[in-house]
């Protein structure tokens, strides 16, 4: 089965760094009765669009496809619904220090790309972003790197490698699930269960 395809992104990003952002949050458990994907755009975090100044769905962040998000995003309930919310929202890509591990992982089985970074990192990219809101970031799935261009505001942001789980890369690289992933192995399969049934 094919999957969202991901190799690099170049985006324009937008900052929420609030820390412990939940499951719930992002989207709120009266969104979670269906099991189709469609809609799931108007339900990202519902509950806080009528905050003052919050970035997403605000007028600024239209079209911005990388996430940059404060410590622990993604903690609470285990539901799918959440990085489905995120990618119906547009994003392809989240940057944080850190992400809650069913969420990461709930992410890359999405097409969302989890980037951890060190804390340093972090802060130097909020503050080059602050500079310049129009700031292009680079998500490099191939090479594993997080660059910025090389301008005044960014100069203290590094290069930086960031890892995710190597068979999920090798998936989304491809452009396949787990079952698609298995398919292309296909005749390999057949081959062993032939073998082995002669045995």
């Amino acid at each position: 089965m094919t999957a969202p395809r991901f190799t690099q992104l170049t985006s324009r990003t937008v900052v929420l760094l609030d820390a412990d952002i939940d499951t719930d949050q992002i989207i709120p458990a009266r969104y979670l009765k269906g099991t189709d994907k469609a809609g799931l755009a108007d339900a990202l975090f519902a509950d806080w669009r009528a905050r003052p100044g919050f970035p997403i769905g605000a007028p600024g962040s239209a079209g911005a496809q990388i996430l940059v998000a404060g410590h622990n995003f993604g903690c609470g309930s285990s539901r799918e619904h959440a990085p489905w919310a995120l990618v119906a929202g547009g994003f392809r890509a989240i940057v944080s220090p850190s992400f809650a591990d069913i969420f990461r992982g709930n992410a890359l089985k999405n097409g969302l790309i989890p980037v951890v970074v060190p804390a340093a990192v972090h802060a130097a990219l909020v503050a080059a972003i602050a500079a310049d809101p129009a700031l292009e970031v680079t998500v490099d799935l191939e090479a594993q790197e997080l660059r910025v261009p090389h301008t005044p505001g960014a100069s203290g942001v590094p290069t930086t490698p960031f890892t995710v789980d190597a068979f999920a890369r090798r998936c989304l690289l491809d452009g396949v699930d787990e079952l698609g992933f298995l398919l292309q192995h296909l005749p390999e399969i057949e081959a062993y269960e032939r073998q082995h049934r002669q045995h």
